[in-house]
This record gives structure tokens, C-alpha cells and sequence, in this order.
């Protein structure tokens, strides 16, 4: 069984940071690409960060700079630390393992940037 369970979330102040962990069950991780995604409410799912198996990154635009995606393999974790955040960073963010046609997500973890 595939489990994929993130936490880190939370209320922050714009400008503050945050890291996000994503741990991985059920699957051989390192085999994996990972991605965190976000959803705001009333928009579309937005792609935060991916990073390959074998390590290369890419950003959403509105990220880049600001964000790290980063993995353990031998600790099956995935990381998002996020810093200089703001009001529009909020939203429910969740992890996305893929291998070829396989994708898994896990349910989410809350950040809130508000002062």
C-alpha cells in the first residue's frame, strides 16, 4: 500500500519560511520522481516544484528563488523549504510521487501566510 504523508504546514507571517516534508511508504523511493503541488482555493492545482530520481529540480515560476525542493532517499523523505513567503503562497500543499504511468498524491498539508 502506497502511502504518501506530509506535514510542516502551518500559520506564518509574510516573510517567514517554512519546510515541508513529504514521507514516502510502499514504494522503492529512490526509483521515483517527486513534485510538490499546491491548491488555492477557487484556483487550478499548481505545480510548486519537481525534482527526477536523480536529483534535477525545476520551479513554478512564482516559486523560483524562494523554494527548495531537496530528497532523502535513504530516509524515503521528500522536502519543500520555503522562505520569504507570502500572502499568495497560501494554499494546500501536497506531495506526487511518479514512475512512468504511476502516480500517487498524499492529502495535503495547510500553509497559511497572514499576518
Amino acid at each position: 500500500q502506497v502511502r504518501l504523508v506530509e506535514s510542516g504546514g502551518g500559520l506564518v507571517q509574510p516573510g517567514g519560511s517554512l519546510r515541508l516534508s513529504c514521507s514516502a511508504s510502499g514504494i522503492v523511493f529512490s526509483y521515483y520522481g517527486m513534485g510538490w503541488y499546491r491548491q488555492a482555493p477557487g484556483k487550478q492545482d499548481e505545480l510548486v516544484a519537481n525534482i527526477t530520481r536523480t536529483g534535477d529540480t525545476t520551479y513554478g515560476g512564482t516559486v523560483k528563488g524562494r523554494f527548495t525542493i531537496s530528497r532523502d532517499n535513504a530516509k524515503n523523505t521528500l522536502f519543500l523549504q520555503m522562505n520569504s513567503l507570502k500572502p499568495e503562497d497560501t494554499a494546500l500543499y501536497y506531495c506526487d510521487a511518479h514512475f512512468g504511468p504511476l502516480h500517487y498524491w498524499g492529502q495535503g498539508t495547510q500553509v497559511t501566510v497572514s499576518s
